[in-house]
């Protein structure tokens, strides 16, 4: 079994442990544990970090319950293998070549070289950032709560928003719409979820020693600061005057909420903002910020800010005539923007095949079900609200596709990073066709 195939297998097998656990009578209020395909979707939600939720955490699941859908958020965000790995070093056992490799393709890197010493970085840093995170919520909220609930509101949100995603526990589905106000809870949620979005080895490069900085840590600050202040422009100037999203809000937390609003579809999935009361044009920024998503070897999901990046400089080259397509003064190779066209393309076909089964299962409008479509895709679990009404056959689509953004992409670039087969290809003469 390869690599590829070995994750993927992996991913399920935890969902599906995940959902066995929530169907035991200590996982939910009513002692009657969760129904399987519920427990399922709940699992899959908490392990592709999505937020995507058909009952509501904080009053349907006991501490137990909670607890399990926690393990599973971290798990996922960081991956089993990063787990599996932690479980090795800390009993002493030596890292065989096979757990390498299999460590290689999780973090998206070209070799094995220094993978270990790579898994030990994410390990200090996701924990450090989670727990500095918790540290300022349950200071902020202990006046709120008390200390006991505060720390663990504290724990729960800090996990949920470094791994983006987006599980809370404020109850009737409101997520953090009681703090749009608040600025060190939107401000420290925001910069859990973008330092969860930027990639291990972004923040390894940024915390590291290293003085001069990676093509791919430039491109991906970039490219999400771009993102984040294109998006926070478009939902102020949009829904400035809303009366059922920013216009009763004074100007400076028009401002902030704009601003987390931007970031939060980045794949996190916390909102702040009545998304349902939102413009038609909004919904649609933020669905192209959702199918963008984080950057790779992160907690999130989407095609990719350096895939993104990588297709507009292509179209642009393709303007110009121009055979090479060059980033920060490097050129970058064939194969590269071949992938990134080849997982975009999979990922719209992906959107389209489930928005049309869904727009026939679900009593709703277009937008509605592109909006839930691609927040599942991203791994971001944004929601106009139809998530709970879902029917069984929605359900299974949504999981699917929840899945597939969480895995699907980066085993898709995995695979095609291959080195070709070293065999003889057969040429074909060429022959032009028609294009346009």
């Amino acid at each position: 079994m390869v690599p590829s195939q070995v994750l993927v297998l992996g991913f399920a097998l935890v969902i599906f442990f995940g959902a066995l656990l929530l169907t035991l009578p200590q996982a939910t209020q009513n002692g009657l544990g969760l129904p399987f395909l519920n427990a399922v979707f709940t699992a899959t939600s908490a392990v592709c970090v999505t937020g995507l939720v058909v009952v509501d955490t904080a009053t349907t699941f006991t501490n137990f319950g909670q607890w399990v859908i926690l393990l599973l958020i971290q798990v996922g965000g960081l991956g089993f293998m990063t787990f599996a790995t932690l479980f090795a070093m800390i009993l002493g056992r030596r890292i065989t070549l096979k757990q390498r490799l299999l460590l290689q393709e999780a973090l998206n890197q070209v070799s094995v070289e220094g993978i270990v010493r790579l898994v030990r970085s994410v390990l200090k840093i996701s924990f450090a950032i989670e727990a500095i995170g918790a540290l300022i919520l349950t200071l902020r909220w202990q006046s709120d709560f008390g200390w006991s609930k505060a720390l663990y509101y504290g724990i729960f949100h800090s996990v949920s928003a470094f791994n983006n995603a987006g599980f809370d526990l404020f109850g009737n589905f409101s997520s953090l719409t009681a703090y749009v106000g608040d600025p060190v809870v939107n401000i420290t949620i925001m910069l859990l979820i973008i330092c969860g979005g930027l990639g291990f080895i972004v923040l390894a490069d940024l915390l590291g020693p290293r003085k001069r900085y990676r093509l791919h840590t430039k491109i991906v600050l970039q490219v999400s600061a771009a993102l984040i202040l294109i998006g926070a422009v478009v939902i102020f100037l949009m829904e400035f005057t809303n009366p059922k999203t920013l216009g009763p809000l004074p100007i400076g937390t028009k401002v902030l909420a704009a601003f987390f609003q931007s970031v939060s579809p980045r794949t996190a999935g916390f909102n702040t903002l009545n998304l349902a009361g939102m413009y038609d044009t909004t919904l649609l920024s933020m669905i192209v910020l959702m199918f963008i998503g984080a950057s790779p070897g992160s907690t999130g999901g989407g095609i990719k800010t350096t895939t993104f990046i990588a297709m507009v400089l292509s179209v642009l080259s393709t303007y110009r005539s121009d055979p090479h397509v060059v980033l920060g003064g490097r050129t970058l190779p064939k194969d590269v923007i071949q992938k990134a066209w080849a997982i975009t393309t999979s990922a719209a076909v992906l959107v389209f095949l489930i928005v049309s089964i869904l727009s026939l299962t679900e009593r709703t409008d277009l937008l509605t079900v592109l909006f839930e479509v691609t927040s599942a895709f991203g791994t971001v679990g944004l929601s106009l609200g139809i998530t709970p009404y879902l029917t069984d056959v929605g359900k299974m689509a949504i999981i699917l596709t929840m899945f597939i953004g969480r895995v699907g992409p980066l085993t898709l670039a995995f695979v095609l990073s291959q080195k070709k087969n070293k065999k003889a290809h057969i040429k074909y003469p060429d022959e032009r066709i028609m294009i346009g």
